[in-house]
């Protein structure tokens, strides 16, 4: 028999081999298949533990929870009094602590201009509070109202500082009051100078504050607009020693006594 002819009798040769490919479901390709879907539960379960694991020690332990409440900032008030005010309880899960509901709280107290809270990983709350600052004396019974430009009362005095000038004939309402807003703020726009000079304000509106300085000298100011004019021009003027200047309208100046 030729070769050619034997080569064809034997379909197991490597000829054969290329016309029946093995089958691909073989004992290794259905285990490895079978491992899929086994690795996708596994894992799933393992954040599972993890997320559980974390809100755990977020909300369920003693591990991360409110041991100490510091407060920074304060001068007029106490630490113990900004505590008392936020309210944030010892012990609690700090994950738990409304923040912002805290600082709303803090805000309540008369001297605190405003407040944040925050937290401080991993047992403490931090609380920064920036009060306000009395510009603005009012006489009251038994002593004095310090109040800010806001007209809100800061704290009680038995005495005036001596540096404060008085806010005499002060509205009714002095919260929230334009005239005391607008009395501060022509405050605010004077040298230290002519500041000390200053013995009260009075403000019948925003549109006329009135400064009363030693030597019974009255300067009509009017607003708070135009303050480098005014200044420039009551320079100039208080060199004729008057009693009263009306600087209201610094283009029209007006002295008199």
């Amino acid at each position: 028999m030729s070769t050619r002819q034997l080569h064809a009798a034997h379909p197991d040769s490597d000829g054969g081999n290329d016309q029946f490919p093995a089958s691909p479901s073989s004992p290794g390709a259905a285990g490895r298949g079978r491992a899929g879907p086994a690795r996708t539960v596994f894992f799933g379960l393992l954040v599972l533990a993890i997320l559980a694991g974390a809100a755990w020690a977020l909300l369920g332990s003693s591990l991360l929870v409110v041991r100490h409440v510091e407060v920074s900032g304060n001068r007029l008030v106490t630490a113990a009094q900004v505590r008392q005010a936020a309210r944030i309880r010892t012990g609690a899960p700090l994950a738990t602590v409304n923040t912002a509901a805290a600082a709303r709280r803090v805000e309540q107290l008369a001297p605190v201009l405003s407040a944040t809270v925050h937290r401080s990983w991993p047992d403490a709350v931090v609380i920064t509070v920036r009060e306000r600052t009395p510009v603005l004396a009012v006489a009251a019974a038994g002593g004095y109202q310090l109040i800010d430009s806001h007209g809100v009362t800061v704290r009680q005095a038995a005495r005036k500082p001596a540096s404060m000038p008085l806010l005499s004939s002060p509205p009714p309402v002095l919260r929230g009051s334009p005239a005391v807003n607008a009395a501060a703020a022509v405050l605010r726009q004077l040298p230290r100078a002519l500041r000390k000079r200053i013995r009260s304000v009075s403000a019948a509106s925003a549109s006329s504050v009135t400064l009363h300085l030693t030597g019974r000298v009255t300067v009509l100011w009017g607003s708070a607009r135009d303050p480098a004019q005014k200044l420039a021009e009551l320079g100039m003027l208080l060199h004729r020693h008057a009693r009263y200047y009306d600087i209201s309208d610094p283009s029209t100046a007006v002295t008199e006594g």
